[in-house]
């Protein structure tokens, strides 16, 4: 399971956007690859109560990678698009990762 904040990307703003909530396993015999199928929830602004739907592959160790957006509530009924993931770090011991999204989508 997963559940963590969303926030901007000015780091000199500390305003929660949201959260993400869903599940991930772990999808590889040969490298740290996970599946994952989550929510973006949207709690503040003018996208307040909207959801992004996404799913797909992430092998976790590649710098960039790419999970499809598959759907969406909201402003973003409908949605399609695609969501681009970089690691901005890491700890292997803990676990702990912080990692951008950068999300692009098409909608009604």
């Amino acid at each position: 399971m997963v559940r963590g904040g969303l926030g901007p990307p000015c780091p000199q703003v500390n305003l929660p956007l949201g959260r993400a909530c869903g599940i991930f396993g772990s999808s590889s015999l040969q490298e740290v690859g996970l599946h994952m199928t989550f929510h973006i929830v949207f709690t503040e602004g003018k996208y307040n109560g909207s959801t992004l739907a996404v799913s797909g592959y992430n092998p976790f160790h590649n710098r960039f990678r790419e999970l499809p957006i598959v759907g969406g509530s909201g402003v973003f009924r409908l949605a399609r698009g695609v969501a681009t993931l970089e690691n901005v770090w890491y700890n292997s011991t803990s676990g702990d990762a912080l990692v951008e999204y950068y999300v692009m989508v098409l909608h009604y």
